[in-house]
Parts: C-alpha cells; sequence; structure tokens
C-alpha cells in the first residue's frame, strides 16, 4: 500500500485549527463567519450577521428563522452547497424550506477542515467536509437547545429538535429557532475539544441524510437568477477580448499594431500581458466599451509573435519523447516497489507486455473562462467561479504585482468545471487590463481561446509487462507510466509526494490507481515526467485525473493477463481481490461492487448475438485512500467496419454513506457519460507547437444520440461517505475495450477507441 501518499500536511479533521464559537448579535445567531476586507453586497450583509464571533465561517440563523450555509466549495452542477446544507441540517433540526446557501469568498476562514485550503476536486468534498459540517450542525441545535430550555423553564435533556422547532413534549412548550434567536438568550460556546466531544447520529438517526431533499441551487438557476461569472456586471465596467498565439504556451509578443484597433469605436486600449506568475505567455488583450467593440478591435490587432521553443512539437513528438523516457532504465521515480517484478517476469513461465496511450484531451465547459476585476483602493476584487480560490487569489495577486491578501475573490456559480477552473489563468487578463485602464474589466474567452488554451488532460504512454507461474497465477506486474505532470506545475509542495525510492516528489496524481487491490507479489510502478510535453501543453486535471489513464492500462491489461491465462476475466479478478495483507477491507468492497454490476447487467447468463460482446473493469477512484469502489459491465456491439456501438452501461458504485440519492444517481450517470465520451470520441492533437481543435466541429464530445442506456446501483453500507463525481469516469474505457475484445476479438489499447483502430485490430 502507498502509505507514503499524502494531500497536504493538514490532519484529517483537524478541528483544533478552528473555534466555531457560538453567541449572539443583534441580527442573528452565527456560527463562525466573518467579513473579509473590502467585501460587498451579499458578503458583506451577511458578515454583518456574524460581527460579535470567532471568524470562521459555516453558517448563519438570521432571527426569521432562515439558515444560511456559506459554502467553501465550487458549485458546478454537482449540487454541492446543498450537500453541505444537509449534512449541516441533519444535525440542526432544521426545515428544510428554512435552508439557504451563500458561496463563499476566499477569506482562508473558509478553507476545507482537512485540506486547509479553499478547493473543489477529486470528489473529495463530501468526505472531507461530512464530520466538520454534521459538528457545526450539532453544536447549533445544542446551544438553541440550551437556550430554549432556559426560555421554557424545562430541562435541555427533555428537549426534541425537529424541522426548526425545539419541542418539550410534556408541557407541550416549543420554541422554533427565531424565537430563539431573536430573544437573544443564546451564550452557549465551543472550545475545538468540545466540538470533538460531541455525539452525532447514528445513520439509523438520519433523517434529512440519505433523503433525495430538493437541490436549493435549482429554483434560482432555472429562473436566472443564480449568477455565473459570466453574468457578472459592474458600475463602469469594460470588456477585454483575449488574442492568444498560434502556440499553446512558450510565445513572447515581439510588437503590437493597434493603429487599425484605434478606429474602433469604443475601443480603449490595447494592453500586452506581462505575467510574472508564468501561467500565460504571448497573450493581448484589446479592451473597449462593449464585448463587441472589443471583439472587433482585437480582431484588427497586427501582432508578431516569437513562437518560442515549443513551436514545432506534435503529440508525435511528445510520445516519441514518452518511449525515449520509458526506456531509460534511470527514469522516473518509484510510486510503488513491492517485491523483485525483475526476476519474477524473468522467471515466468508467459509474460504478456503491451502499452497504452491517451491523447490530449479538453474540458470545454459550456461557460467558457471568465473573470471580471475591479480595484477598490489597496484591495483587488476578482469576480469568478474557480475550483480553487487559494491558488487562484494568489495568481491573480501576481498578475498584479500585490500581496494575495489584499485580493478579494468572489464566487460565483460555474458553467461547468470538471478540473479546469483549478486554474486561475481567467484572473491574470483581466487583473492586468483593469489596471492598466482603471476601470473594472470583464474578460471573456471565446471558444477557441478556451480550446486551444486549455489546461487539458495530459497526453499518456504507459507499458505494461505481467507475468504468470506455469499455474497460471499472476506473480508479477510492472508498470511505467509517462506523462506531463500538471500538479507538479502548480508549484504546492504539499500536492506532491515522496518517492518510495526517496528518488525525490513525484506527482501522485499521474499514477493514482496504479497502485490497485489486486493481490500481485511482485508489483512496481514507475512515474516518469515527460518534461517536453510538460513544457508545451501545460497540463491540468480533467474529471477522473490519472485513474482516468492508469485504469485503461491496468483494467485491459487485467483482462489481457486473464485470456493468457485461459479464464474468465470476472472471476480471474475475483480471485485476484482476495484482501489480502495490505489490501484488505478495500478488495472486498471492490468485489462486491464487481458482484453486484455484473449481476444487473446479466454478465454470463445473457446469449449475445455475434459481434456483440460485455466486458467489465472495477476500479478504486479516486485515490487509494479516498477510493470509492465502481465496477462496470459494459455491453457493446461491433460492426465489420470497425463502429463500436454502446448499448447498454451497468455500473455499480459503493459510496459508503450517501447523502443525496438522487444527486449521486445524477452524477455516476453523468461520470458514465463522460467516460463514454472520452473512451470513444475525443481526441485533440498537437500540431506546430498549438492544439488543432478549436471548436465542437473538430473536438468531438459524445452526442445525445449517441447515449446508450445506463444503469446504476448504489450501494450504501453506513460507511464513510465517498466521492462519487469522478470515480465511474475511470472504469467505462476499460470495460468497453474488454467487452470489444470479446465481441469480436480485437485489441485496442488507445484511446480513443476508432472505428478504424477496431478494423485493424479485427485484421491484426
Amino acid at each position: 500500500m502507498n502509505t507514503h501518499v499524502k494531500i497536504t500536511k493538514s490532519e484529517p479533521a483537524d478541528l483544533s485549527r478552528r473555534s466555531f464559537l457560538i453567541g449572539t448579535a443583534a441580527a442573528g445567531l452565527a456560527l463562525g463567519y466573518s467579513a473579509v476586507p473590502g467585501m460587498v453586497g451579499d458578503d458583506q450583509a451577511l458578515a454583518a450577521t456574524a460581527k460579535n464571533f470567532d471568524p470562521s465561517v459555516w453558517y448563519a440563523i438570521a432571527p426569521d428563522g432562515v439558515v444560511t450555509v456559506t459554502v467553501g466549495k465550487a458549485d458546478m452542477g454537482q449540487h454541492i452547497a446543498s450537500t453541505m446544507a444537509q449534512l449541516i441540517s441533519e444535525e440542526l433540526g432544521s426545515n428544510w424550506k428554512d435552508m439557504r446557501i451563500h458561496l463563499a469568498t476566499n477569506d482562508p476562514k473558509f478553507n476545507d477542515p482537512v485540506l486547509g485550503a479553499q478547493i473543489t476536486g477529486g470528489s473529495w468534498s463530501t468526505m472531507m467536509n461530512f464530520d466538520a459540517m454534521s459538528r457545526a450542525g450539532a453544536a447549533g441545535r445544542i446551544a438553541l437547545t440550551e437556550a430554549a430550555a432556559g426560555m421554557m423553564g424545562v430541562p435541555a435533556s427533555e428537549l426534541t429538535v425537529r424541522d426548526s422547532v425545539i419541542m418539550h413534549t410534556k408541557s407541550k412548550k416549543s420554541k422554533t429557532f427565531a424565537d430563539v434567536v431573536k430573544s437573544g438568550k443564546i451564550t452557549k460556546t465551543f472550545t475545538p475539544d468540545d466540538l470533538k466531544a460531541i455525539t452525532l447520529k447514528t445513520p439509523d438517526q438520519y433523517t434529512k441524510v440519505g433523503v433525495s431533499v430538493p437541490q436549493l441551487d435549482i429554483p434560482d438557476k432555472t429562473r436566472g437568477a443564480a449568477k455565473y461569472g459570466i453574468d457578472v456586471m459592474l458600475p463602469d465596467m469594460v470588456y477585454g477580448k483575449l488574442v492568444t498565439p498560434p502556440v499553446r504556451y512558450g510565445a513572447t509578443v515581439k510588437s503590437v499594431d493597434d493603429s487599425a484597433a484605434k478606429k474602433v469605436p469604443g475601443f480603449i486600449k490595447t494592453v500586452v500581458i506581462d505575467d510574472k506568475t508564468k501561467t500565460t505567455t504571448g497573450w493581448v488583450v484589446a479592451v473597449a466599451k462593449t464585448y463587441i467593440d472589443a471583439q472587433k478591435a482585437a480582431d484588427a490587432l497586427k501582432i508578431t509573435y516569437d513562437n518560442g521553443p515549443n513551436a514545432k512539437l506534435s503529440s508525435q513528438s511528445l510520445f516519441d519523447e514518452a518511449k525515449r523516457l520509458q526506456g531509460l532504465s534511470d527514469s522516473g521515480e518509484f510510486f510503488v516497489k513491492d517485491g523483485d517484478p525483475a526476476t519474477a517476469l524473468g522467471s515466468a513461465a508467459k509474460v504478456i507486455e503491451a502499452e497504452y496511450t491517451t491523447n490530449i484531451n479538453i474540458h470545454c465547459p459550456m461557460e467558457p473562462m471568465n473573470a471580471v476585476a475591479e480595484f477598490k483602493g489597496d484591495i483587488l476584487h476578482v469576480y469568478t467561479g474557480n475550483q480553487f480560490a487559494t491558488r487562484s487569489g494568489a495568481i491573480a495577486a501576481g498578475a498584479a504585482g500585490i500581496d494575495p491578501k489584499h485580493v478579494v475573490m468572489h464566487q460565483m456559480y460555474l458553467g461547468g468545471g470538471f478540473g479546469r477552473r483549478l486554474d486561475g489563468d481567467m484572473t491574470v487578463p483581466a487583473v492586468q487590463a483593469a489596471k492598466a485602464v482603471g476601470k473594472p474589466v470583464k474578460v471573456i474567452y471565446s471558444r477557441e481561446n478556451d480550446m486551444t488554451m486549455d489546461f487539458s488532460r495530459p497526453l499518456t504512454y504507459q507499458k505494461v509487462k505481467a507475468g504468470l507461474d506455469g499455474d497460471g497465477k499472476l506473480v508479477a506486474i510492472s508498470h511505467d507510466v509517462v506523462s506531463a505532470w500538471p500538479t507538479a506545475r502548480w508549484g504546492i509542495p504539499d500536492f506532491l509526494s515522496p518517492s518510495v525510492d526517496k528518488k525525490g516528489p513525484l506527482d501522485a496524481f499521474t499514477v493514482n490507481g496504479a497502485d490497485f487491490f489486486y493481490t500481485v507479489p511482485n508489483h512496481y510502478v514507475r512515474a516518469i515526467k515527460n518534461e517536453m510535453a510538460h513544457e508545451a501543453t501545460p497540463s491540468g486535471q480533467l474529471r477522473s485525473v490519472a485513474p482516468g489513464w492508469t485504469f485503461w492500462a491496468v483494467e485491459s491489461m487485467i483482462d489481457e493477463i486473464a485470456h493468457a491465462a485461459g479464464k474468465d476475466p470476472a472471476q480471474f479478478r475475483i480471485e485476484l481481490l482476495d484482501g489480502k495483507g495490505k489490501n484488505d477491507g478495500g478488495a472486498q468492497r471492490l468485489r462486491n461492487t464487481l458482484l453486484a454490476a455484473m449481476g444487473l447487467a446479466g454478465y454470463g447468463s445473457l446469449k449475445l448475438p455475434k459481434g456483440e460482446g460485455m466486458g467489465v473493469a472495477c476500479v478504486s477512484s479516486q485515490e487509494r485512500k479516498t477510493a470509492s469502489w465502481t465496477a462496470c459491465a459494459a455491453h457493446v456491439a461491433v460492426a465489420p467496419s470497425g463502429e463500436v456501438t454502446v448499448k447498454k452501461l451497468t455500473v455499480a458504485t459503493d459510496v459508503g454513506t450517501q447523502v443525496n440519492p438522487d444527486g449521486i444517481r445524477a452524477q455516476v450517470e453523468g461520470a458514465a457519460l463522460w467516460g463514454l465520451s472520452l473512451a470513444l470520441y475525443e481526441k485533440a492533437t498537437l500540431k506546430d507547437g498549438g492544439i488543432e481543435q478549436t471548436n465542437f466541429d473538430s473536438y468531438m464530445p459524445l452526442r445525445m444520440s449517441q447515449l446508450p442506456e445506463v444503469t446504476v446501483n448504489v450501494i450504501s453500507n453506513g460507511e464513510h461517505a465517498t466521492g462519487v463525481g469522478e470515480p465511474a469516469v475511470t472504469v467505462i474505457a476499460p470495460a468497453i475495450g474488454n467487452a470489444v475484445f470479446n465481441a469480436v476479438g480485437a485489441r485496442v489499447r488507445e484511446l480513443p477507441i476508432t472505428a478504424e483502430a477496431v478494423k485493424a485490430a479485427m485484421k491484426a
């Protein structure tokens, strides 16, 4: 087991950094809400209710009984804000109709209780915030109950709380939350130790958790009241239009002729971006009074570039470099180093060897990147939807040349994130343009900007060797993973992990998943950084991160090994998931999900027509320590042309404790379809240093007409809650690849799986 892998230096559920003091104020009861210098609008109003309390956010109760939960997580359609509110409401005892949500600024007091930063990714949010949100809710209930007991003259131990009402059954007395808050009689405070000592509800006592309560954000979204970054309007605001270079990274601007742009009505200024953070290179912004004017001015600019060191690179260049690096015995660092695979492979009765590749993939959320920047005195305000406020605020500060503590990030709803908004590049042109013109500036990426300047999922090359003994038992696996290192690009040491061979830190977010739960006595995983790809295609985290490519290799290879051993691939997996040693607990849960998916799909019992097949895969995504156990049985039909039609995806996932069943099912369905899109359709290519695909006519995600039947089985067993936004993404491609092989005997090892590749493999 990779005990060396860590997320940050923070300890799990470290509540000692928080005080959660509870008391009263004229405006209401506040549980840890504080102001940030320069707050405006809703932020300012909420802060006013909490002026007498310790600055550490979770929620506030107003005199009318409305409970406003401040959420330090980005809400990009996954309804995480409602989930946080649901956890608080469960322990608080509030009526769901009284719950409201508010998105936090970048005040450090809003940081994740475990991660110590404001970040939304990795399917971490529910699992890492379940305890803290529950304890915050319970503390509020206790404080309200003690105050109500004094008001009613009854023992607090005899009171019950339900639907925002505190009741004393014997006397039939009751007080609403509003009554208690308006009374100003709440004096209870909690130390960190007090919070840790609170006994939370057990699953059998839940009335909210496990119930599909309505998502709080949907009404505002359906009536257009919810504000996304692209909706922000400020007084005296102007617009900036990007002009980006023909290469993805490394270009510099040699000269700009804006004489034609100056003739455009409303034109204000041309700003050449000088980004000291090195997030961008070679960008220019045309600023004008309206978006259309800015677009016209940008089109009129004549820019001369030095395209830099990456101008001649292509996808093939990156693959060639990856293969070269993999062939070097001293490349990379070890992520897993169990036993002696080299010796075991040398004496194996049968050795299976394969190369697996994935291409560049683009996030392309429906709402393109955007930001509004405004300087108010010493304070820089940035309005945008982002998944990593801590880092994005620092990037904005670097672009402005100011201290990060003088940056206020106003969080907006995200029109899609999928990892793309973990990066803060959209703040850079907005900030520098606002500084240059002395007005608020809104920058909206065009679709072409958004695709060609994406922090994409990296191109990857993996080589796997496996050995079987004379009895067909798997005795060794050696696995090399070569890619750009997205997390290393962030420059945050705590997000890297020490290698087991002590060579230095590695980016575990490029190899997670390769440390599987199968019992294999000799197992190596080597993480190799492709520096050429790292520089030419600065990569980011795309929904599913490393398990999106590592499990493509692992689960495809397990099938190949099973066939070489003459065994059914599903049964072969079941035997490997024996739970021995380090795999105890995890292997059993993964085996159960596999069995559930197989049973629901009818694996092994359905008689399929010629050209059709069913394949399985099972994964422990995202990271080994934060796994959601997920399995898929894919049913496909393969035409003589090689075209693959997915008829049905059956997905089973063990989430431990489910908070909102409808929300979980929606996330799993969406993740499965995202995985299908990556498996069969999506591919971006690099040519002459630039991404060739610029819009949806050349980059082709899954279309509605291509949707298969999707069946989801959610396993909720009362264990610790796990994440669901990404795991199902990672299981789909290998299940489909394995199904294609079972249908027509064609083994494809490159994503996406194209008709041409399948047809070629059928002939091989």
